[in-house]
Order: C-alpha cells, then structure tokens, then sequence
C-alpha cells in the first residue's frame, strides 16, 4: 500500500477527543421523538434553531431570492456562471453592512475588506496562514473551542499557547495570564504571532467589557503581535451588557490596526452553518490579498451569495430577526439556567452564545480529569445526553461542561431536562439545595410544575425584559 502523508495521517485534526466522541454517539443513536425516544440527545450541537418560521415566511414572500423560482430564474444563467473569488459586490456589501447592524451601526464596515471563506473553519485556518509560519505560535485563551486545534493547526504547522483563565475570575481574561502564557512561548523557544480571542466566549456564553478589550489591544500593540477577533456569536447577545466588538475599541485606543483581524460568519448569528459563510476581516492590506488568493479553496456558491445578499438588504427583515433571535434565546436560556437550578446544578452567569457553561464540580468523586471524564460517560452512555466535557475545551479545571440548548424544539428539551433531573435525583441528591430535598415533594413540583411553568416562559403573557426578576420557584410554592 502506498504510503499517504504524515500530516494526513497524524491526529492533527483534533478527533481523538470526548468533544468529537459524543458527536459519534449521538449519530450512532440519534433521538427521535417516537421512532428512537431513548436515544441520545444532541446538546453539543452550537445551532441556532429559534427563528426558522421567521426566515421561512420571509422566504416565502420574496421567491426571488430563490434561483430555482419563477422569480428568479432569470438570474440563473449569470449566477451559474463564473464568479470572481472577491465576491459578488452585492453580497460584500450586505455582509459588511449586516455586521455593522449587529454591531448597532457603532462601526462600519468596508466590503472591499470582506474576505470569503468556507464558514469560519476555513477564515480561521485562513487568517493562521497568512499571519504565522509553522511552529511559530497564537495564544488561546482558555477554555476554547476544540475546533481550534483543527482550524488553526492541522495543515498550517501553527502551534497554540493557551492563556489559562481560572473559574475564581470568571474565566475572565487578564493581563497577567497573558504575559504568563507569553513568557511560556518565549522559553519554548516558540516565536509568538497572535492572540486569539472569541468574543462572545465559546463554550462560556460570556463577553468581554470595553476595558478588558482595550487591556487586550495594548498588550497586542506591546507585544507587536497579531490580534484575531472571532465574533462568530456577534448577534447571540441577548440581555445586557451588550456585546463590545474589537472593531470600535480600536477606534477609542491608540494601536495599529495592520494588527487586526475579525472572523465572522452567519453559522451562529443567522442559524445557516449549512450555507457555509465564513468572513475575514482583516485592517492590514497584505492580508486581506493575500487572504483573497486563499479564499479560491473554500469559496460561498454564487446561489447562496444572492439569497444571501437578498436577505440581508431587507432592511425591515434584519430588524426583526436581530430582536426575534435575542428575544427567543432569552427566553430558553432563562428557562433552560432556572429548570436546572431546581435541582442544584448552577452555570456561568452569561449573557451570550447558544450555550451554558455548566458547573457539575460537586457531582465529580474526585477533583480530577479522570473524574470528569468519567461522569462525562455516564451522561452519554446512560443519561443519553451528548454535552461537552470541559477538558475537551482545554478547561484547566475539572467539572465543567458545555450544554447547547438552542439546537433542539421545546418538546426535546424537556426531554433532556426530566433525564437531567432523574439522573440528579438517582445519583446526588446532595447537591439539591436543602429546601428542595424532600424527593417526595420535588418529584412532585418537577412533575406537576415545569411543563406549565415553561408555557409561562414561552407564552406571549410570559415574555420577560432581560432585566426581570426570576419568578418564585414552583418547588417554594409546593411547600408554602
């Protein structure tokens, strides 16, 4: 047999991981309502499902925006046929202007500086290219998405150093785990081009405040080092603070901007990660040529560019969709947070993402990985549930796990959350506050309390502002 390279023959691509383990699973045993009710459900999965009948209605008013329409089929020939790799015009400058709309039009975006790229895979591994050599180095900031590994390492030789954040801060970026992380590369002998940042945080739901930021800018501008911004989340900011971009700190603190560098997409924002749009964003004109010649290996089909440019200058539409998707992961994350605090399990405070960092430290039998990873079996393999072990993420802290919660429909999710609370219930009931404990009472409350309680969440009478208090606990009034 002949013999196939050693980069793709290596375990570059990051798969030997529990991150990419539970997707295995949950696509050997996919839950399904009736055909496979016991089989596992996928809560690793970062999609936004939540307005779907909103773009669905606007795809049925504007058939136009389909090629394969009556409609639109006139522009089927000129579509079909070959597209320069910058892009079609149309669609640069709808991007460029939706992404400063999530930004609340506090920044503008110039389309000649819009790089397409297969999805963010693919700007990531893109931008790794144009700014690094391999074995040169990126700091991480940790915990990250394990995708990273892939995306910035497996074909660019690209080594990353991680910044570790610690729980007792909120996993929150400092200016002393930096410079550590940074004098670490240094006696490794590893040359460091960048930091990386992504902002909201994956897997923490979390965003960074202004100051924090320009703490951020400085040191990259110090250090004369390369600043990567991944806002792939930019528009999942659904209470406040809102969502800070890296495009308007620049604006406010001295730095050069040939350092900077944003990666975007509509995977997460939009909810299309099938359409396989991915941005670079680059201030620095060397790469964004340099990025331009590379986009010609991973390139947005012309069809998906025109609906996709269609969308996005509908102006009234976009307006809908920001406030709908903010309104919707409102209200499931505070749903999702205040079903499994009725059974002790508490999460990272977030604001962001589709996604809780959950905090499960008190269920491990020791506080080490080993623990983790073995609690992490028992939740595919019995409880049924694909979430993602926070070691996969490169957490430096056992016991935390990422759980999705906008890639599924109300009635799955309430499958997920009974598993959850019957493996609570069976397995630690320890860690159910005190006045809740009583087993008799709280399956009770759980089974008579939460099906009513989410209509409540998600009934029109229901609908909270960000800044409303939680409602008293159904399990309180059981007691009272």
């Amino acid at each position: 047999m002949v013999s196939m390279s050693k980069i793709a023959t290596g375990n570059g691509h990051g798969e030997n991981s529990p991150y990419f383990d539970g997707w295995k699973a949950y696509e050997t045993n996919p839950f399904h309502p009736i055909d496979r009710p016991d089989g596992v459900i996928q809560m690793g999965l970062a999609e936004n499902q939540l307005c779907f009948e909103l773009i669905k209605k606007w795809l049925m008013e504007h058939p136009e925006a389909s090629l394969c329409t009556a409609e639109g089929v006139n522009r089927f020939k000129e579509t079909a046929l070959f597209q320069d790799y910058h892009g079609m015009p149309e669609f640069r400058q709808a991007v460029a202007k939706f992404m400063g709309k999530v930004r609340g039009d506090r920044v503008k975006f110039d389309p000649d500086r819009i790089v397409m790229s297969g999805g963010a895979t693919g700007a990531h591994e893109m931008v790794a290219f144009c700014l690094a050599d391999p074995g040169e180095a990126l700091l991480v900031p940790t915990p990250y998405y394990p995708g990273f590994d892939r995306d910035l390492r497996w074909r660019t030789g690209v080594e990353l150093v991680p910044v570790i954040c610690e729980s007792s801060h909120n996993f929150q970026i400092t200016r002393t785990a930096m410079e550590a992380a940074y004098e670490k590369a240094q006696e490794a002998n590893l040359k460091v081009k960048g930091l990386l940042i992504t902002n909201p945080s994956n897997p923490l739901g979390t965003i960074m405040d202004r100051e924090t930021l320009k703490s951020i800018v400085k040191f990259i501008n110090e250090k004369n080092i390369h600043l990567i911004g991944d806002e792939i989340y930019a528009a999942t900011v659904f209470k406040d603070p809102e969502f800070v971009s890296i495009s308007e700190v620049i604006q406010e603190v001295e730095c050069n901007h040939d350092l900077i560098h944003i990666v975007y997409s509509l995977s997460k924002d939009m909810g299309f990660p099938g359409f396989r749009v991915g941005i670079v964003y680059s201030y620095n004109d060397a790469v964004v040529n340099c990025a331009r010649k590379m986009s010609s290996y991973g390139l947005v089909s012309s069809q998906t560019q025109h609906l996709i440019a269609t969308m996005l200058n509908d102006d009234d539409f976009l307006h809908n969709f920001i406030m709908e998707s903010k309104e919707q992961l409102f209200k499931r994350h505070k749903y999702f947070t205040w079903s499994l605090s009725q059974v002790g399990i508490g999460s990272l405070k977030s604001n962001g993402g589709l996604f809780i960092w959950m905090d499960l430290r008190k269920l491990l039998k020791e506080k080490t990985f080993d623990a983790e990873m073995d609690l992490w079996r028992v939740i595919i393999n019995e409880v049924k549930l694909n979430v993602s072990p926070g070691s996969s993420f490169h957490c430096h802290e056992p016991g935390w796990f990422r759980v999705c919660f906008a890639n599924m429909e109300d009635n799955t999710m309430e499958v997920a959350l009974s598993r959850i609370r019957s493996f609570i219930l069976k397995n630690n009931e320890s860690i159910v506050p005190r006045k809740l404990c009583r087993r008799s009472s709280l399956k009770l409350s759980l089974s008579r309390s939460l099906s009513r309680r989410m209509d409540d969440f998600m009934s029109p009478a229901g609908i909270m502002s960000p800044h409303s208090p939680l409602p008293q606990s159904p399990l309180v009034r059981a007691r009272t």
